[in-house]
């Protein structure tokens, strides 16, 4: 019983601390740079925040990719929770053969996307760069 408390607690503060930590790199980001960068000058995530993607496929790039990298997220989640598991079981074969199986599931899960986001990338944003004329 002490040791799901524990884990409890060890996941409570580690999900805080990682919450913190990206929304003080975020608010963070813009002091970083001590003057505004147009859009036309830094090309890359500043464009694209600020609109540089346009177009249909543009837009689905930066759809596609923002939902690769939430379920990305899902799956380092789920490898924590089942590496809690395996460590919690205290040598009960029941939940060592669960904790193994989210482990290799999720595993399974980070490759799929590792190669959908290469796929999309590869595919479409090969297809929304600009060619000179």
């Amino acid at each position: 019983m002490q040791l799901k408390k524990t884990l409890k607690q060890f996941a409570l503060v580690t999900g805080l601390s990682a919450l913190a930590l990206l929304l003080f790199n975020a608010l963070g980001a813009d002091l970083a740079f001590a003057q505004a960068i147009a859009p036309e000058d830094q090309p890359g995530i500043i464009s694209q925040l600020s609109g540089g993607q346009t177009g249909l496929r543009g837009i689905a790039l930066t759809i596609v990719n923002f939902f690769l990298t939430f379920l990305g997220l899902l799956a380092v989640i789920m490898i924590i929770y089942g590496g809690f598991l395996y460590v919690g079981s205290a040598g009960n074969e029941e939940n060592v053969n669960k904790a193994k199986k989210i482990l290799m599931y999720a595993a399974i899960g980070i490759l799929v996307i590792i190669v959908s986001f290469a796929f999309v990338n590869t595919i479409l944003g090969a297809a929304t760069v600009e060619r000179p004329t």
